[in-house]
């Protein structure tokens, strides 16, 4: 995934979270519910957010795993190429400061 979408991924990833909890909560309020298959859609329910949990822990382990890598890869660039980094992060530091000079 880019770097621009890492916020968007975030963000699904809190608001699943959310919707998660909130059905949970909805669930545990309506156990006293009684009616034609209610018991029947409970465990679906049930069951369509243990999926959903999973597929989330799956999720953000493999966002945690590129995390990993991408910094890994970042340390080796920096350690074989120290000049080059120190040019980069200069350039990116004068952009930022021509850019909050600016406002």
């Amino acid at each position: 995934m880019s770097e621009t979408a890492a916020p968007q991924r975030d963000k699904l990833l809190h608001d699943l979270q959310l919707v998660i909890a909130d059905a949970e909560e909805l669930l545990r309020m309506t156990v006293d519910q009684v009616g034609d298959g209610t018991a029947e859609v409970r465990s679906r329910i049930q069951d369509r957010l243990q999926a959903a949990r999973a597929e989330l822990a799956s999720l953000q382990e493999e966002a945690t795993a590129r995390l990993k890598a991408a910094s890994h890869a970042t340390d080796e660039f920096v350690h074989e190429n120290p000049w080059k980094s120190i040019g980069i992060a200069a350039a990116i530091g004068l952009v930022v400061g021509l850019l909050v000079a600016r406002r």
